[in-house]
C-alpha cells in the first residue's frame, strides 16, 4: 500500500522543527486546549462559517453523518495561529550533526531509556507480532512526542477545517478532516478529546487522519483504536503495522555506522561532506516511508541503537562553515550563558535562542549584530 504517513514536511514533534512544536505539553487542562496560545484559539470568521456551511454537504455526501457534523464542530472554528504557523514554515535545513545532536541528546537518550524500561513488555510483545524492532517503535515515539509528553493539544477539526478554508492545500486538508470526521464517527474518539499538531498530526507518534485510517490498530481489545490514550500501547502497535505494511523485514538492522561492529552490509550513505559514513539497508528505506528524510530515518536508527546500550559514533564531524567544531559551540553557548546572554541550553546547535544571545552580546559591544557565529567571537568571551 503506498501511503506516506505524513508527505507534507513536519518531521520532529518533539524536535521543535514540525507541528506540534507550538503546542503545550499534553494532559495540562481537561481537553488540553485551556493552555493553548491566543491564536490557537478560535476567533470569528465569517468567511471560514461560510465555507464549513458549504462543506457539510459534501461531508454528508461522503458518508458522514448530520449528527456527527454537529458534534464535531460544536465548539470548533478558525484558528489564525494555525494560519500563520503553515504560511511561516520555512526551509530551513539542519546539518545531521545539529540533527543527531538534538534527535539522540542526553535528555532523550535518558528519557527513552527509562521509557522503554516501563514499556518493555509491550514492545517486545508487539517486535514478536509485528516483526518490528522494540527499540526502532520506542524512537520514532520519542522522535515524534518526546515519549508522549508532547502529543499536541490543538483541536483536529478546528486546525484541518481551518487550513482546508484557507486553502493553500485545501484539498489535503479538506481530505485529512474528513477522514478525522470518520474517526469520530467510528467511535475511536471524541470531539474534545481529538487533539494533536496545529497542523492534524494525532496521538504519541504522529499520525495524519488518512494515516490513522489506514494503519492504526486497536491492540488493547477495547473496541477503540486510541493513540490518544496516556496508554501508549494502541498508537505504538500502530506504528509497528505502518512499518510492517510498508515493507519492514523482520529480523534486519536499519543499518549502523559503516565499520561499526554490528553493522550489516548494505546502500553507503553520507548525508554531511566530511562527517559519518553509513551503511543502510532496506529498512531504512521503510523508516522512510514515515517521514522522508535520511536525517529522520537516521535519527530514528541511531536513537534505537542507543536506546538499545549502543555505542555513539565514532566518526566526527567537520568544522561548520563558520570553522567551529560542536565542543566550540558549546563552549560559546556556555561562555555567552555565563555573560547573561541566555542561549538556553549548551547543546552545540545554534538555534534561534543562540543566535539572538550572539547579536544580543555583539551589540553590548558595538558590534554589528549579525547573530554569526565566530572564532573571534568565542576568544572575545574568554
Amino acid at each position: 500500500m503506498n501511503i506516506t504517513r505524513r508527505h507534507f514536511g513536519f518531521g520532529l514533534a518533539a524536535l521543535g522543527l514540525s507541528a506540534c512544536s507550538s503546542t503545550v505539553p499534553a494532559g495540562s487542562g481537561p481537553s488540553g486546549t485551556a493552555s493553548l496560545p491566543a491564536d490557537l484559539r478560535p476567533v470569528p470568521n465569517a468567511g471560514y462559517d461560510a465555507w464549513v456551511a458549504a462543506f457539510r454537504t459534501r461531508a454528508e455526501a461522503r458518508g458522514i453523518s448530520s449528527a456527527t457534523l454537529r458534534a464535531a464542530f460544536r465548539g470548533a472554528g478558525y484558528l489564525p495561529g494555525v494560519v500563520k504557523r503553515d504560511r511561516n514554515q520555512t526551509e530551513f535545513k539542519r546539518s545531521l550533526e545539529d540533527y543527531l545532536s538534538i534527535a539522540v541528546s542526553d535528555e532523550r537518550l535518558t528519557k527513552g531509556r527509562a521509557a522503554f524500561a516501563r514499556h518493555q513488555s509491550t514492545l517486545r510483545t508487539l517486535e514478536r507480532s509485528y516483526g518490528v524492532d522494540a527499540e526502532i517503535i520506542c524512537a520514532i515515539w520519542g522522535l515524534e512526542s518526546f515519549f508522549g509528553e508532547r502529543r499536541g493539544n490543538v483541536p483536529v477539526i478546528s486546525a484541518t477545517s481551518t487550513l482546508a478554508f484557507d486553502g493553500r492545500r485545501g484539498a489535503f486538508f479538506e481530505k485529512q478532516l474528513i477522514a478525522a470526521l470518520k474517526i469520530l464517527q467510528n467511535g475511536d474518539i471524541t470531539p474534545a478529546r481529538m487533539t494533536g499538531s496545529w497542523a492534524g498530526a494525532m496521538g504519541h507518534t504522529q499520525f495524519i487522519p488518512t494515516s490513522y485510517q489506514a494503519f492504526a490498530v486497536d491492540f488493547t481489545g477495547d473496541g477503540r483504536r486510541d493513540i490518544w490514550s496516556e496508554d501508549p500501547t494502541d498508537a505504538l502497535a500502530s506504528t509497528a503495522a505502518y512499518l510492517q505494511r510498508n515493507g519492514w523485514t523482520r529480523g534486519l538492522k536499519w543499518g549502523g555506522e559503516a565499520g561499526a561492529p554490528g553493522t550489516p552490509s548494505g546502500r553507503s550513505l553520507q548525508p554531511q561532506p566530511g562527517g559519518p559514513v553509513f551503511s543502510v539497508t532496506s529498512n531504512f528505506n521503510a523508516i522512510k516511508r514515515y517521514n522522508n528524510s535520511d536525517a529522520y530515518a537516521i535519527g530514528v536508527g541511531h536513537l534505537a541503537d542507543r536506546i538499545a546500550g549502543g555505542a555513539a559514533l565514532r566518526a566526527s564531524f567537520p568544522p561548520d562553515k563558520y570553522g567551529l567544531t560542536k565542543d566550540d559551540r558549546i563552549l560559546l553557548q556556555k561562555r555567552l550563558t555565563a555573560r547573561g546572554f541566555d542561549t538556553g541550553g549548551a547543546d552545540g546547535v545554534l538555534g534561534p535562542k543562540s543566535r539572538a544571545a550572539i547579536s544580543a552580546y555583539q551589540s553590548s559591544r558595538g558590534l554589528p549584530a549579525t547573530g554569526d557565529p565566530s572564532q573571534a567571537l568565542l576568544r572575545s568571551l574568554n
